[in-house]
């Protein structure tokens, strides 16, 4: 309520611009922290019986993603509300999802893989999603943040995601390609240091629970 009455002035429909935002980090979030903690939380399961741990980090991850999809219901509930239009521009905002969903499928390799080495992972990541949280640009408009932090911020790929969702779903315009394209080689190269990654230590990562 604070930020709305801070911002909404300067934001045209604030709910539906912060709601779109937020959905998208919460995707994140949820989704790189469950598959961070999939493999140590069912060390008594992988001790019993073998099973093809990126099964569990990809179940975590597709758990979430269908909370995500859910989640689409309350944001056109509240553009349906407030009478923001729908654009059909919206259809192209599969595009960032997907290049995200990559990116945290990469990011998910590669966090259960140091979470099972060292113990402090999961307390460092939540200070780290706080931190990204800020550097999303969720509840504010970029404008307002010098010239300098903004360029800072565009190396962020979840801010990347937001942005270009927003452009879709907010603004009815087609996403910018300039951080369509980071985005999509963030994701991608994640995604192969992750799979390198996990491939290396997945054997030994029993040994370790």
């Amino acid at each position: 309520a604070i930020f709305s009455m801070i911002f909404g002035r300067q934001i045209e429909n604030y709910p539906v611009y912060f709601l779109s935002g937020r959905i998208i980090y919460d995707f994140f979030k949820s989704a790189t922290t469950g598959a961070m903690k999939s493999i140590k939380g069912n060390a008594s399961i992988l001790k019993k019986i073998y099973i093809p741990k990126y099964m569990l980090i990809v179940s975590e991850i597709c758990y979430e993603f269908i909370n995500f999809l859910i989640s689409f219901i309350i944001l056109f509930g509240v553009m349906f509300a407030t009478g923001a239009p729908f654009h059909l521009t919206a259809i192209v905002g599969i595009i960032p999802i997907f290049f995200l969903l990559v990116l945290i499928v990469g990011v998910g390799l590669i966090l259960s893989v140091c979470n099972t080495y060292f113990t402090d992972v999961g307390h460092l990541y939540k200070v780290f999603t706080l931190i990204l949280m800020y550097a999303s640009a969720l509840f504010y408009p970029m404008e307002i943040v010098p010239t300098l932090v903004q360029k800072i911020f565009t190396l962020n790929p979840v801010y990347c995601a937001i942005s270009c969702f927003r452009e879709c779903i907010v603004f009815g315009i087609m996403p910018d390609m300039g951080k369509v394209a980071y985005l999509a080689v963030f994701g991608l190269t994640t995604l192969f240091i992750g799979i390198i990654l996990f491939k290396m230590y997945e054997k030994k990562l029993a040994l370790e629970l």
